[in-house]
Protein backbone atom coordinates (compact mmCIF):
# COMPACT_ATOMS: atom_id res chain seq x y z
CA UNK A 1 0.00 0.00 0.00
CA UNK A 2 1.34 3.48 -0.70
CA UNK A 3 2.66 5.78 2.34
CA UNK A 4 0.31 8.53 1.72
CA UNK A 5 1.25 10.40 5.16
CA UNK A 6 3.89 12.04 3.63
CA UNK A 7 2.51 13.18 0.85
CA UNK A 8 0.99 16.74 0.02
CA UNK A 9 -2.95 16.51 0.40
CA UNK A 10 -4.77 17.73 -2.80
CA UNK A 11 -8.20 19.21 -1.91
CA UNK A 12 -11.37 17.73 -4.05
CA UNK A 13 -13.88 20.49 -4.46
CA UNK A 14 -16.73 19.18 -6.24
CA UNK A 15 -19.14 21.76 -8.39
CA UNK A 16 -21.72 19.18 -9.88
CA UNK A 17 -24.56 20.78 -8.47
CA UNK A 18 -23.55 23.88 -9.56
CA UNK A 19 -21.69 23.78 -12.74
CA UNK A 20 -22.95 20.67 -13.68
CA UNK A 21 -26.30 21.66 -13.66
CA UNK A 22 -25.56 23.93 -15.88
CA UNK A 23 -24.99 21.69 -18.64
CA UNK A 24 -28.15 22.46 -20.69
CA UNK A 25 -30.89 19.75 -19.84
CA UNK A 26 -29.25 18.66 -16.39
CA UNK A 27 -31.88 20.35 -14.44
CA UNK A 28 -32.03 18.13 -10.87
CA UNK A 29 -34.95 18.33 -8.66
CA UNK A 30 -34.47 19.29 -4.75
CA UNK A 31 -34.70 16.14 -3.35
CA UNK A 32 -31.83 14.96 -6.17
CA UNK A 33 -29.93 17.50 -5.12
CA UNK A 34 -29.52 16.97 -1.42
CA UNK A 35 -29.04 12.88 -2.30
CA UNK A 36 -25.89 13.79 -4.26
CA UNK A 37 -24.37 15.87 -1.61
CA UNK A 38 -25.15 13.26 0.52
CA UNK A 39 -23.44 10.84 -1.38
CA UNK A 40 -20.45 13.29 -2.11
CA UNK A 41 -20.16 14.35 1.41
CA UNK A 42 -19.97 10.33 2.45
CA UNK A 43 -17.18 9.84 -0.32
CA UNK A 44 -15.08 11.92 1.09
CA UNK A 45 -15.25 15.35 -0.86
CA UNK A 46 -13.75 17.97 0.96
CA UNK A 47 -15.56 21.27 -0.59
CA UNK A 48 -19.16 20.69 -1.89
CA UNK A 49 -20.80 23.75 -3.93
CA UNK A 50 -23.76 23.39 -3.49
CA UNK A 51 -25.12 25.59 -5.81
CA UNK A 52 -26.07 29.59 -7.13
CA UNK A 53 -27.97 30.88 -4.00
CA UNK A 54 -29.08 34.02 -6.18
CA UNK A 55 -29.80 32.25 -9.19
CA UNK A 56 -33.53 31.33 -8.01
CA UNK A 57 -35.58 30.52 -4.73
CA UNK A 58 -35.10 26.59 -5.69
CA UNK A 59 -31.28 26.82 -5.82
CA UNK A 60 -31.39 29.41 -2.22
CA UNK A 61 -33.49 26.41 -0.83
CA UNK A 62 -31.36 23.33 -1.95
CA UNK A 63 -28.28 24.93 -0.73
CA UNK A 64 -29.38 26.20 2.71
CA UNK A 65 -30.47 22.90 3.31
CA UNK A 66 -27.46 21.05 1.79
CA UNK A 67 -25.62 23.44 4.56
CA UNK A 68 -27.46 22.15 7.57
CA UNK A 69 -27.24 18.44 6.57
CA UNK A 70 -23.27 18.03 5.56
CA UNK A 71 -21.70 16.26 8.03
CA UNK A 72 -17.94 16.13 6.93
CA UNK A 73 -17.50 18.25 3.51
CA UNK A 74 -16.99 22.13 3.66
CA UNK A 75 -20.21 23.52 2.01
CA UNK A 76 -19.42 26.38 -0.57
CA UNK A 77 -22.29 28.55 -2.51
CA UNK A 78 -21.37 31.34 -5.79
CA UNK A 79 -21.79 34.51 -6.19
CA UNK A 80 -20.48 37.20 -8.09
CA UNK A 81 -18.77 39.90 -6.89
CA UNK A 82 -22.59 42.18 -5.83
CA UNK A 83 -22.84 42.86 -2.28
CA UNK A 84 -26.41 41.20 -3.26
CA UNK A 85 -24.90 38.02 -4.19
CA UNK A 86 -22.62 37.79 -1.86
CA UNK A 87 -25.49 38.17 1.21
CA UNK A 88 -27.14 35.93 -0.25
CA UNK A 89 -24.68 33.09 -0.50
CA UNK A 90 -23.83 33.92 3.17
CA UNK A 91 -27.46 33.44 3.95
CA UNK A 92 -27.89 30.24 2.22
CA UNK A 93 -24.62 28.79 3.81
CA UNK A 94 -24.22 30.12 7.24
CA UNK A 95 -25.82 27.23 8.71
CA UNK A 96 -22.91 24.67 7.54
CA UNK A 97 -20.81 23.60 10.12
CA UNK A 98 -17.98 24.17 7.59
CA UNK A 99 -19.94 27.28 5.16
CA UNK A 100 -17.57 29.43 2.56
CA UNK A 101 -18.56 32.02 0.04
CA UNK A 102 -17.17 31.84 -3.46
CA UNK A 103 -17.19 34.84 -5.16
CA UNK A 104 -15.78 35.38 -9.11
CA UNK A 105 -15.69 38.86 -11.65
CA UNK A 106 -14.58 37.93 -15.39
CA UNK A 107 -10.69 39.44 -15.51
CA UNK A 108 -9.40 38.24 -19.10
CA UNK A 109 -10.08 41.45 -22.09
CA UNK A 110 -13.22 39.53 -23.45
CA UNK A 111 -14.80 39.42 -19.66
CA UNK A 112 -13.92 42.98 -18.42
CA UNK A 113 -16.00 44.79 -20.82
CA UNK A 114 -19.50 42.35 -19.60
CA UNK A 115 -19.24 44.70 -16.85
CA UNK A 116 -17.66 47.99 -18.44
CA UNK A 117 -15.49 48.67 -16.17
CA UNK A 118 -11.93 50.07 -16.31
CA UNK A 119 -8.70 47.81 -14.88
CA UNK A 120 -8.48 50.14 -12.25
CA UNK A 121 -12.32 49.89 -11.46
CA UNK A 122 -12.23 46.28 -11.34
CA UNK A 123 -9.59 45.76 -8.79
CA UNK A 124 -11.62 48.11 -6.79
CA UNK A 125 -14.46 46.24 -7.16
CA UNK A 126 -12.31 42.83 -6.41
CA UNK A 127 -11.04 44.64 -2.92
CA UNK A 128 -14.13 45.50 -1.32
CA UNK A 129 -16.35 42.53 -2.17
CA UNK A 130 -13.89 39.98 -0.98
CA UNK A 131 -13.57 42.41 2.27
CA UNK A 132 -17.81 42.29 2.33
CA UNK A 133 -17.62 38.49 2.24
CA UNK A 134 -14.59 37.95 4.32
CA UNK A 135 -16.08 40.02 6.99
CA UNK A 136 -19.24 37.52 6.90
CA UNK A 137 -16.70 34.50 6.54
CA UNK A 138 -13.28 33.30 7.48
CA UNK A 139 -13.79 31.12 4.56
CA UNK A 140 -13.24 32.59 1.18
CA UNK A 141 -12.48 31.61 -2.26
CA UNK A 142 -12.16 34.28 -5.46
CA UNK A 143 -11.64 33.05 -8.61
CA UNK A 144 -10.54 35.57 -11.72
CA UNK A 145 -13.50 34.04 -14.21
CA UNK A 146 -11.58 33.07 -17.75
CA UNK A 147 -8.05 33.64 -15.89
CA UNK A 148 -5.89 31.54 -18.59
CA UNK A 149 -6.82 34.34 -21.28
CA UNK A 150 -5.64 37.19 -18.76
CA UNK A 151 -2.85 39.22 -18.85
CA UNK A 152 -0.05 38.35 -16.80
CA UNK A 153 0.18 41.27 -14.93
CA UNK A 154 -3.36 41.92 -14.14
CA UNK A 155 -4.29 38.04 -13.35
CA UNK A 156 -0.82 38.62 -10.44
CA UNK A 157 -2.56 41.84 -9.40
CA UNK A 158 -6.05 41.03 -9.24
CA UNK A 159 -4.89 37.70 -7.20
CA UNK A 160 -2.83 40.00 -5.16
CA UNK A 161 -5.35 42.23 -4.38
CA UNK A 162 -8.12 39.42 -3.66
CA UNK A 163 -5.40 38.02 -1.25
CA UNK A 164 -4.99 41.82 0.87
CA UNK A 165 -8.61 41.82 1.06
CA UNK A 166 -8.80 38.14 2.42
CA UNK A 167 -9.43 35.52 0.42
CA UNK A 168 -8.06 32.08 1.64
CA UNK A 169 -8.14 30.32 -1.69
CA UNK A 170 -7.37 31.42 -5.19
CA UNK A 171 -9.08 29.59 -7.91
CA UNK A 172 -7.63 29.87 -11.38
CA UNK A 173 -10.88 28.79 -13.97
CA UNK A 174 -10.00 27.90 -17.40
CA UNK A 175 -13.47 28.88 -17.71
CA UNK A 176 -13.49 27.75 -22.10
CA UNK A 177 -11.30 25.13 -22.03
CA UNK A 178 -8.18 27.54 -23.68
CA UNK A 179 -5.04 26.67 -22.14
CA UNK A 180 -3.27 23.29 -22.30
CA UNK A 181 -1.10 20.80 -19.32
CA UNK A 182 2.30 22.78 -19.84
CA UNK A 183 0.56 26.72 -19.44
CA UNK A 184 -2.01 25.15 -16.81
CA UNK A 185 0.93 24.67 -14.48
CA UNK A 186 2.97 27.44 -15.41
CA UNK A 187 0.37 30.12 -14.60
CA UNK A 188 0.16 27.94 -11.20
CA UNK A 189 4.28 28.45 -10.89
CA UNK A 190 4.32 32.52 -11.92
CA UNK A 191 1.59 32.88 -9.22
CA UNK A 192 3.02 30.99 -6.22
CA UNK A 193 6.74 33.33 -7.61
CA UNK A 194 5.37 36.68 -8.22
CA UNK A 195 2.52 37.86 -6.12
CA UNK A 196 3.05 38.35 -2.56
CA UNK A 197 1.18 35.93 0.36
CA UNK A 198 0.71 33.38 -2.53
CA UNK A 199 2.76 30.89 -0.15
CA UNK A 200 -0.29 31.56 2.53
CA UNK A 201 -3.32 30.22 0.49
CA UNK A 202 -4.09 27.48 -1.59
CA UNK A 203 -4.20 27.71 -5.23
CA UNK A 204 -7.41 25.56 -6.88
CA UNK A 205 -7.45 25.03 -10.66
CA UNK A 206 -11.19 24.44 -12.29
CA UNK A 207 -10.52 23.25 -15.97
CA UNK A 208 -13.29 22.86 -18.92
CA UNK A 209 -12.49 19.89 -21.70
CA UNK A 210 -13.42 21.97 -24.94
CA UNK A 211 -10.38 21.33 -26.00
CA UNK A 212 -10.35 17.31 -24.49
CA UNK A 213 -7.54 18.25 -21.81
CA UNK A 214 -9.48 19.42 -18.56
CA UNK A 215 -8.15 16.16 -16.34
CA UNK A 216 -4.88 16.53 -17.58
CA UNK A 217 -4.58 20.49 -17.42
CA UNK A 218 -5.83 20.11 -14.02
CA UNK A 219 -3.62 17.38 -13.01
CA UNK A 220 -0.69 19.66 -14.27
CA UNK A 221 -1.86 23.07 -12.21
CA UNK A 222 -1.10 20.15 -9.20
CA UNK A 223 1.92 19.17 -10.10
CA UNK A 224 2.76 23.23 -10.57
CA UNK A 225 1.68 23.73 -7.00
CA UNK A 226 -2.52 23.77 -7.18
CA UNK A 227 -3.70 21.94 -3.94
CA UNK A 228 -7.19 22.00 -4.49
CA UNK A 229 -9.21 20.30 -7.69
CA UNK A 230 -12.25 21.83 -8.94
CA UNK A 231 -14.59 18.71 -10.94
CA UNK A 232 -17.65 16.94 -11.11
CA UNK A 233 -18.80 13.37 -11.32
CA UNK A 234 -18.42 12.38 -14.99
CA UNK A 235 -16.84 15.71 -16.00
CA UNK A 236 -20.96 16.74 -16.43
CA UNK A 237 -20.61 20.48 -17.29
CA UNK A 238 -21.29 23.05 -19.79
CA UNK A 239 -20.57 22.71 -23.12
CA UNK A 240 -18.00 19.47 -23.57
CA UNK A 241 -17.95 19.72 -19.53
CA UNK A 242 -15.34 20.11 -16.51
CA UNK A 243 -12.53 17.81 -15.30
CA UNK A 244 -13.93 14.67 -14.09
CA UNK A 245 -13.40 13.87 -10.14
CA UNK A 246 -13.03 9.98 -11.00
CA UNK A 247 -10.64 10.35 -13.73
CA UNK A 248 -8.45 12.81 -11.65
CA UNK A 249 -8.70 10.96 -7.89
CA UNK A 250 -8.27 7.48 -9.95
CA UNK A 251 -5.26 9.37 -12.06
CA UNK A 252 -3.42 9.98 -8.49
CA UNK A 253 -4.11 6.85 -7.20
CA UNK A 254 -2.91 4.84 -9.95
CA UNK A 255 0.10 7.35 -11.26
CA UNK A 256 1.39 7.76 -7.57
CA UNK A 257 4.67 7.21 -8.16
CA UNK A 258 5.03 10.24 -11.05
CA UNK A 259 2.07 12.45 -8.86
CA UNK A 260 2.86 11.79 -5.06
CA UNK A 261 -0.45 13.75 -4.45
CA UNK A 262 -3.35 12.28 -1.62
CA UNK A 263 -6.95 12.53 -1.88
CA UNK A 264 -9.52 11.89 0.86
CA UNK A 265 -12.08 10.13 -1.59
CA UNK A 266 -13.84 6.45 -0.58
CA UNK A 267 -12.95 5.76 -4.56
CA UNK A 268 -15.20 2.33 -3.80
CA UNK A 269 -18.35 4.71 -3.88
CA UNK A 270 -17.45 6.17 -7.67
CA UNK A 271 -19.38 3.89 -9.20
CA UNK A 272 -22.56 4.38 -7.41
CA UNK A 273 -22.35 7.86 -7.21
CA UNK A 274 -21.39 8.87 -11.49
CA UNK A 275 -24.59 6.48 -12.06
CA UNK A 276 -27.04 8.26 -9.79
CA UNK A 277 -25.62 11.55 -11.51
CA UNK A 278 -26.23 10.21 -14.97
CA UNK A 279 -29.76 9.45 -13.54
CA UNK A 280 -30.93 12.52 -12.02
CA UNK A 281 -29.44 14.48 -14.61
CA UNK A 282 -30.17 12.69 -17.85
CA UNK A 283 -26.74 12.25 -19.36
CA UNK A 284 -25.86 9.12 -19.73
CA UNK A 285 -22.39 7.81 -19.69
CA UNK A 286 -20.57 6.50 -22.27
CA UNK A 287 -19.65 2.96 -22.92
CA UNK A 288 -15.95 4.12 -23.20
CA UNK A 289 -15.70 6.61 -20.30
CA UNK A 290 -12.78 6.34 -18.24
CA UNK A 291 -13.14 4.89 -15.18
CA UNK A 292 -16.58 4.32 -15.02
CA UNK A 293 -17.78 3.55 -18.12
CA UNK A 294 -19.43 0.30 -19.41
CA UNK A 295 -16.27 -1.00 -21.14
CA UNK A 296 -13.71 0.54 -18.95
CA UNK A 297 -12.87 -2.84 -17.41
CA UNK A 298 -14.22 -5.12 -20.59
CA UNK A 299 -11.56 -6.60 -22.64
CA UNK A 300 -13.12 -8.23 -26.27
CA UNK A 301 -9.66 -8.71 -28.26
CA UNK A 302 -8.20 -12.46 -28.12
CA UNK A 303 -4.85 -11.05 -26.85
CA UNK A 304 -6.30 -8.92 -24.15
CA UNK A 305 -8.89 -11.56 -22.60
CA UNK A 306 -5.87 -14.55 -22.77
CA UNK A 307 -3.95 -12.10 -20.74
CA UNK A 308 -6.13 -11.26 -18.16
CA UNK A 309 -6.93 -14.85 -17.47
CA UNK A 310 -3.29 -15.17 -17.00
CA UNK A 311 -2.93 -12.24 -15.01
CA UNK A 312 -5.38 -9.49 -14.89
CA UNK A 313 -2.75 -6.96 -14.30
CA UNK A 314 -1.30 -7.60 -17.82
CA UNK A 315 -4.36 -5.14 -19.40
CA UNK A 316 -5.51 -3.66 -15.61
CA UNK A 317 -4.17 -0.68 -14.02
CA UNK A 318 -6.65 -0.69 -11.57
CA UNK A 319 -9.17 -3.17 -9.88
CA UNK A 320 -13.06 -3.02 -10.68
CA UNK A 321 -13.77 -3.54 -7.39
CA UNK A 322 -11.04 -0.16 -6.37
CA UNK A 323 -13.86 1.84 -7.89
CA UNK A 324 -16.69 0.03 -6.60
CA UNK A 325 -17.67 -1.93 -9.54
CA UNK A 326 -19.02 -5.62 -8.84
CA UNK A 327 -16.94 -8.44 -10.38
CA UNK A 328 -19.77 -10.94 -10.69
CA UNK A 329 -22.66 -10.86 -13.19
CA UNK A 330 -24.86 -13.26 -11.47
CA UNK A 331 -28.38 -13.84 -13.19
CA UNK A 332 -31.32 -12.76 -11.06
CA UNK A 333 -34.76 -14.54 -12.10
CA UNK A 334 -38.64 -14.61 -10.76
CA UNK A 335 -37.63 -17.10 -7.90
CA UNK A 336 -34.89 -14.68 -6.44
CA UNK A 337 -36.26 -13.68 -2.94
CA UNK A 338 -35.77 -10.32 -1.19
CA UNK A 339 -32.51 -10.79 0.66
CA UNK A 340 -30.53 -11.69 -2.72
CA UNK A 341 -31.99 -8.53 -4.13
CA UNK A 342 -30.92 -6.40 -1.66
CA UNK A 343 -27.57 -8.40 -1.11
CA UNK A 344 -26.95 -8.24 -5.05
CA UNK A 345 -27.77 -4.19 -4.88
CA UNK A 346 -25.34 -3.66 -2.24
CA UNK A 347 -22.21 -5.60 -4.66
CA UNK A 348 -23.61 -2.61 -7.55
CA UNK A 349 -23.15 -0.02 -4.96
CA UNK A 350 -26.84 0.38 -3.95
CA UNK A 351 -27.72 0.49 -0.51
CA UNK A 352 -31.86 1.25 0.01
CA UNK A 353 -34.16 1.81 2.79
CA UNK A 354 -36.50 -0.65 3.18
CA UNK A 355 -39.67 1.13 1.96
CA UNK A 356 -37.50 1.90 -1.16
CA UNK A 357 -36.29 -1.79 -1.08
CA UNK A 358 -40.25 -2.83 -1.02
CA UNK A 359 -40.99 -0.44 -4.52
CA UNK A 360 -37.72 -1.85 -6.50
CA UNK A 361 -38.62 -5.87 -5.22
CA UNK A 362 -42.17 -5.26 -6.43
CA UNK A 363 -41.30 -3.93 -9.79
CA UNK A 364 -37.97 -6.18 -10.06
CA UNK A 365 -40.71 -9.06 -9.69
CA UNK A 366 -42.76 -7.89 -12.47
CA UNK A 367 -39.76 -7.24 -14.45
CA UNK A 368 -38.48 -11.20 -14.01
CA UNK A 369 -42.07 -12.25 -15.23
CA UNK A 370 -41.57 -10.34 -18.20
CA UNK A 371 -37.75 -11.45 -18.47
CA UNK A 372 -36.25 -14.94 -18.62
CA UNK A 373 -32.86 -13.10 -17.06
CA UNK A 374 -32.75 -9.88 -15.30
CA UNK A 375 -28.62 -9.23 -15.10
CA UNK A 376 -26.83 -6.14 -13.19
CA UNK A 377 -27.38 -3.75 -15.79
CA UNK A 378 -31.08 -4.47 -15.64
CA UNK A 379 -31.03 -3.94 -11.90
CA UNK A 380 -29.16 -0.70 -12.49
CA UNK A 381 -31.96 0.35 -14.68
CA UNK A 382 -34.49 -0.83 -12.25
CA UNK A 383 -33.17 1.48 -9.49
CA UNK A 384 -32.29 4.65 -11.50
CA UNK A 385 -35.77 4.38 -12.94
CA UNK A 386 -37.35 4.28 -9.87
CA UNK A 387 -35.35 7.13 -8.21
CA UNK A 388 -36.37 8.84 -11.22
CA UNK A 389 -39.74 8.89 -11.23
CA UNK A 390 -41.17 9.89 -7.93
CA UNK A 391 -44.63 9.54 -6.07
CA UNK A 392 -45.34 13.21 -5.75
CA UNK A 393 -43.95 14.51 -9.82
CA UNK A 394 -46.47 16.90 -11.02
CA UNK A 395 -47.19 14.83 -14.00
CA UNK A 396 -47.41 10.64 -13.83
CA UNK A 397 -48.37 7.74 -16.25
CA UNK A 398 -50.67 5.87 -14.87
CA UNK A 399 -52.09 4.04 -18.18
CA UNK A 400 -50.91 3.73 -21.69
CA UNK A 401 -52.31 1.44 -24.34
CA UNK A 402 -51.30 1.81 -28.17
CA UNK A 403 -52.61 0.47 -31.06
CA UNK A 404 -49.97 0.15 -34.27
CA UNK A 405 -49.48 -1.39 -36.94
CA UNK A 406 -48.63 -1.28 -41.03
CA UNK A 407 -51.80 0.52 -41.58
CA UNK A 408 -52.28 4.46 -40.13
CA UNK A 409 -52.76 5.98 -38.08
CA UNK A 410 -51.54 4.66 -35.23
CA UNK A 411 -53.20 6.00 -31.68
CA UNK A 412 -52.58 6.18 -27.99
CA UNK A 413 -55.01 5.71 -25.07
CA UNK A 414 -53.57 7.49 -22.14
CA UNK A 415 -54.33 8.34 -18.71
CA UNK A 416 -52.28 10.63 -16.80
CA UNK A 417 -52.24 11.96 -13.59
CA UNK A 418 -52.00 15.37 -13.35
CA UNK A 419 -51.32 16.96 -9.77
CA UNK A 420 -53.19 13.99 -8.00
CA UNK A 421 -56.33 13.64 -10.62
CA UNK A 422 -56.27 11.61 -13.64
CA UNK A 423 -57.15 12.45 -17.19
CA UNK A 424 -57.83 10.48 -20.07
CA UNK A 425 -57.75 10.70 -24.10
CA UNK A 426 -57.05 8.60 -26.93
CA UNK A 427 -54.82 10.43 -29.34
CA UNK A 428 -53.30 9.44 -32.97
CA UNK A 429 -49.93 10.05 -34.71
CA UNK A 430 -47.16 9.38 -37.05
CA UNK A 431 -45.89 5.52 -35.18
CA UNK A 432 -46.65 4.35 -31.56
CA UNK A 433 -44.62 7.03 -29.60
CA UNK A 434 -45.53 10.35 -31.79
CA UNK A 435 -49.13 9.38 -30.96
CA UNK A 436 -48.40 9.00 -27.59
CA UNK A 437 -46.57 11.98 -27.33
CA UNK A 438 -49.61 13.63 -28.83
CA UNK A 439 -51.71 12.36 -26.14
CA UNK A 440 -49.46 13.95 -23.00
CA UNK A 441 -49.42 16.99 -25.04
CA UNK A 442 -53.15 17.20 -25.29
CA UNK A 443 -53.74 16.28 -21.20
CA UNK A 444 -50.97 18.96 -20.64
CA UNK A 445 -50.29 21.54 -23.33
CA UNK A 446 -47.20 22.94 -23.72
CA UNK A 447 -44.36 24.91 -26.06
CA UNK A 448 -41.66 23.09 -25.53
CA UNK A 449 -39.63 21.21 -28.60
CA UNK A 450 -38.78 17.36 -28.53
CA UNK A 451 -34.87 17.83 -29.46
CA UNK A 452 -33.87 14.53 -28.99
CA UNK A 453 -35.35 10.84 -28.85
CA UNK A 454 -32.83 8.30 -28.08
CA UNK A 455 -33.50 4.54 -27.35
CA UNK A 456 -30.86 2.04 -25.66
CA UNK A 457 -30.96 -1.51 -25.48
CA UNK A 458 -29.89 -2.32 -21.73
CA UNK A 459 -29.35 -6.04 -22.41
CA UNK A 460 -29.24 -8.04 -24.87
CA UNK A 461 -32.04 -9.74 -26.77
CA UNK A 462 -35.40 -9.08 -27.80
CA UNK A 463 -36.81 -8.95 -24.23
CA UNK A 464 -34.07 -6.47 -23.47
CA UNK A 465 -35.03 -2.89 -21.08
CA UNK A 466 -35.04 -0.48 -23.15
CA UNK A 467 -33.82 3.01 -21.98
CA UNK A 468 -35.43 5.89 -23.39
CA UNK A 469 -33.72 9.62 -23.27
CA UNK A 470 -35.52 12.69 -24.72
CA UNK A 471 -34.13 16.25 -24.36
CA UNK A 472 -36.72 19.08 -24.94
CA UNK A 473 -36.18 22.75 -24.81
CA UNK A 474 -38.83 25.79 -24.13
CA UNK A 475 -37.81 29.15 -23.74
CA UNK A 476 -34.18 28.21 -24.19
CA UNK A 477 -34.68 25.91 -21.27
CA UNK A 478 -33.41 22.89 -22.00
CA UNK A 479 -34.07 19.60 -19.81
CA UNK A 480 -33.89 15.98 -20.40
CA UNK A 481 -35.96 12.65 -19.29
CA UNK A 482 -34.85 9.21 -18.70
CA UNK A 483 -37.21 6.29 -18.41
CA UNK A 484 -36.57 2.12 -19.04
CA UNK A 485 -39.10 -0.47 -19.71
CA UNK A 486 -39.15 -3.84 -21.28
CA UNK A 487 -41.87 -1.85 -23.31
CA UNK A 488 -40.44 0.61 -25.44
CA UNK A 489 -43.08 2.96 -25.66
CA UNK A 490 -43.85 3.12 -22.41
CA UNK A 491 -40.65 3.92 -21.62
CA UNK A 492 -40.84 6.68 -23.97
CA UNK A 493 -44.13 7.55 -22.31
CA UNK A 494 -42.82 8.40 -19.04
CA UNK A 495 -39.37 9.60 -20.25
CA UNK A 496 -41.29 12.34 -21.80
CA UNK A 497 -43.16 12.91 -19.32
CA UNK A 498 -39.74 12.96 -16.61
CA UNK A 499 -38.67 16.01 -19.09
CA UNK A 500 -41.69 17.60 -18.34
CA UNK A 501 -41.64 17.52 -15.07
CA UNK A 502 -38.33 18.76 -14.60
CA UNK A 503 -39.27 21.52 -17.28
CA UNK A 504 -41.67 23.13 -14.59
CA UNK A 505 -38.35 23.41 -12.23
CA UNK A 506 -36.62 24.83 -14.62
CA UNK A 507 -39.28 27.42 -15.27
CA UNK A 508 -38.81 28.42 -11.73
CA UNK A 509 -34.65 28.27 -12.49
CA UNK A 510 -33.06 31.75 -14.53
CA UNK A 511 -29.22 31.37 -13.17
CA UNK A 512 -26.58 34.10 -14.05
CA UNK A 513 -23.56 32.99 -15.78
CA UNK A 514 -20.91 31.85 -13.83
CA UNK A 515 -17.26 30.55 -14.09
Amino acid sequence: MTDTSKQDRVLIFDTTLRDGEQSPGATMSHNEKLEIAGLLDEMGVDIIEAGFPIASEGDFAAVSEIAKRSKNSVICGLSRAVYKDIDRCWEAVQNAARPRIHTFIGTSPQHRAIPDLTMDEMIERIHDTVSHARNLCDNIQWSPMDATRTEEDYLCRTVETAIKAGATTINIPDTVGYTAPRESADIIRMLLEKVPGADEIVFATHCHNDLGMATANALAAVEGGARQIECTINGLGERAGNTALEEVVMAMRVRNDIMPFATGIDTTKLMNLSRRVATVSGFAVQNNKAIVGKNAFAHESGIHQDGMLKSADTFEIMRPEDVGLSETNLVMGKHSGRAALRSKLADLGYELGDNQLKDVFVRFKALADRKKEVYDDDLIALVSDEGTHQEYDFLQVKFLRVICGTEAPQSADLTLTIDGKDHQVTSTGDGPVDATFNAVKALFPHEASLNVYQVHAVTEGTDAQATVSVRMEENGKIVTGQSADTDTVVASAKAYVNALNKLLVRREKTAPDAE
